[in-house]
């Protein structure tokens, strides 16, 4: 295959190919987790969850690092083309030592695994999550320095690559998996499967990188404050990424420690659909990084307006995709769980609908935090989501001890409300001066389409599915109704243009 395509080409397939990924994982899904949930019942699936938790705190060890790499060499592409090598020679040597600190306290962790759970825990629970720390946190520690190459990658624009490699990966890892659990593994077999998986697309990138991007480090002649400068830059990502653990995995902790790791599996059932959710959003704004940060570091006088209309046009398409899997969701999603996960997950709905339908809003504006950080002003953000994410698990707690696990995601509802909705919007108009008005006039004019396929769903919803095939005909029907009001009422021209070229392949 040439890899040499065009930017937009690059854009327009990587949009399409992560979108494909993303279907062949729910497909796989709808097949694998219930084999999963059968082989491992729900007490040894909440504590491969809890562990799994666990451990990915030590990602914080990254300090934010990662997520900057983009902005600094775009910079540096534009002003030092010759230091690039040593630029990147920075970041692999800060990450292999991130990684040796992260192995040794996940050692540490490990070890010390009743910390984190009550007396309702055999031994033989504790054994098993100390064996699945372990190797998560051997598996995240070399993840440290291949995210150099990841990054590479994406600072090229290989979206086509990215996406195929990634998909490569999606297939692999459940077929895998499904080997180990029917030999008797277990979950010490999954995390196994995943470490082997990781490695070997490590492996790919790393040699696409070197061979055909001729990717160049150099461990020496680091410019003088440039650690400094990248460490004050990525200390409010850090932040964020604080923030993220504490609203996405905190709640399965207090759940593992206030009740039990059943309570977990149910929570991370509902999680499961809200991750899906979020990458849905993902697919289309992490493809612009490069493109926000070139045009911010021109420095143009109409760099806002780009930026406002550059916002508005992903925010609209990200929401025409997001509005269908979540109302399509609301409809259809409580026989789905019952019958997909079966008895005992009743309550995974709710904690999915608790999660999903706050987090709309942000997912339709998540290249505003591209564009924030492009602008060096993403420590606002940071500050505010890590005071809420504080009330959070406070409110949490709280709600835990009264309602459950239920009561758990409650906590993140109100957190998504207050901090990523109502503030980041003032924000966004008064400091990064972005036209919110503008741009949520743009997203109304979306609405009219919506109607008629939210009718239609309400009363499949009221009627009931009686049967599998009843319930499939239904979603069938309304996703046709969804589609084809969203194409002739919902679409504007521009957007209608754009779909012929992207389909156009």
């Amino acid at each position: 295959m040439k890899w040499k395509v065009s930017m937009n080409r690059q854009i327009s397939l990587g949009s399409i190919l992560q979108y494909v990924q993303m279907a062949l994982s729910i497909i796989i899904s709808l097949v694998y987790t219930p084999f999963m949930l059968k082989i491992l019942g729900q007490s040894e699936y909440g504590l491969y969850n809890l562990a799994i938790s666990i451990v990915s705190y030590l990602s914080l060890f990254s300090l934010g690092l990662g997520a900057s790499y983009i902005r600094f060499y775009s910079i540096y592409k534009k002003n030092k083309p010759d230091k690039i090598a040593s630029l990147n020679g920075l970041y692999f040597v800060v990450f292999c030592g991130i990684g040796i600190v992260a192995l040794i306290a996940g050692l540490i962790l490990s070890f010390n695994v009743k910390i984190f759970f009550n007396e309702t825990y055999t031994q033989s629970n504790l054994n098993t999550a100390k064996y699945l720390m372990i190797l998560l946190s051997i598996n995240l520690a070399i993840s440290f320095p291949m995210s150099l190459f990841s990054g590479y990658v994406i600072s090229q624009e290989q979206f086509v690559f990215e996406k195929l490699l990634n998909m490569g990966k999606t297939i692999l890892s459940p077929i895998l998996s499904i080997v180990a659990l029917y030999f008797g593994y277990g979950s010490v077999g999954l995390v196994a499967i995943t470490i082997f998986v990781s490695i070997t697309v490590d492996i790919i990138n790393v040699l696409f990188c070197f061979k055909k991007l001729k990717m160049k480090i150099a461990i020496k002649g680091f410019e003088k404050g440039l650690f400094k400068d990248i460490f004050v830059f990525s200390i409010f990502i850090a932040i964020n990424q604080i923030i993220d653990q504490i609203n996405w995995q905190t709640d399965k902790v207090i759940l593992g420690r206030m009740i039990s790791s059943s309570a977990v599996s149910i929570y991370a059932i509902g999680a499961i659909f809200n991750t899906y959710f979020i990458q849905f959003s993902t697919a289309i704004s992490s493809l612009f990084s490069p493109r926000i940060n070139r045009i911010v570091s021109e420095g143009k006088a109409t760099c806002d307006l780009e930026l406002t209309n550059l916002m508005t046009k992903v925010g609209r398409i990200q929401f025409f995709v997001l509005f269908f899997i979540l109302s399509g969701f609301i409809f259809f999603g409580q026989f789905f769980i019952n019958h997909w996960a079966g008895p005992g997950y009743e309550q995974s709905y709710y904690v999915a609908l608790l999660l999903m339908v706050p987090e709309i809003v942000p997912l339709i504006q998540n290249t505003g935090i591209e564009i924030q950080r492009a602008k060096n002003k993403h420590q606002f953000r940071s500050i505010i989501y890590l005071i809420m994410a504080f009330i959070n698990v406070g409110i949490s707690i709280l709600c835990c001890y009264y309602f459950g696990v239920v009561g758990v995601a409650f906590g993140t509802t109100i957190s998504i409300i207050v901090a990523n909705i109502i503030i980041m919007n003032i924000y966004y108009e008064k400091n990064i001066k972005i036209d919110m008005a503008f741009f949520w006039k743009n997203i109304l004019k979306t609405l009219p389409s919506t109607i008629l396929p939210i009718a239609i769903g309400v009363l499949l919803m009221i009627n009931g599915y009686s049967n599998w095939l009843t319930f499939i005909k239904s979603i069938l029907s309304f996703s046709s109704i969804y589609l084809i009001s969203v194409g002739l009422v919902g679409l504007n021209k521009q957007e209608k243009e754009y779909m012929k070229k992207v389909l156009k392949i």
